[in-house]
């Protein structure tokens, strides 16, 4: 039998290309940064994750996890929305 160190598994998981990403998302998430909204706001949810080299349920984990609330707004011809960030 076998046996496998943890250590040498969560370093393998912690070089995983998404594993990477997602912390440099959550630095400059934390450091005040609005780059996932800002993206996700300018082309959308699939466009984003596709930018990213993510699959959408990715993002939306990712978006989960830094407590980014996404909703979608259906507006009719004519009608605007406001958007108010709470401080």
């Amino acid at each position: 039998m076998v046996r496998r160190r943890l250590g040498a598994k969560r370093r393998l998981r912690q070089l995983h290309p998404h594993f990477l990403r997602y912390r440099n998302l959550r630095a400059a998430h934390q450091s005040g940064g609005r780059l996932l909204p800002e993206k996700i706001n300018e082309n959308g949810l699939s466009a984003t994750a596709l930018e990213l080299d993510v699959s959408k349920a990715t993002l939306g984990y990712w978006l989960l996890k830094l407590g980014i609330n996404v909703r979608r707004v259906a507006l009719a011809p004519g009608e605007t929305l406001e958007v108010k960030r709470a401080s």
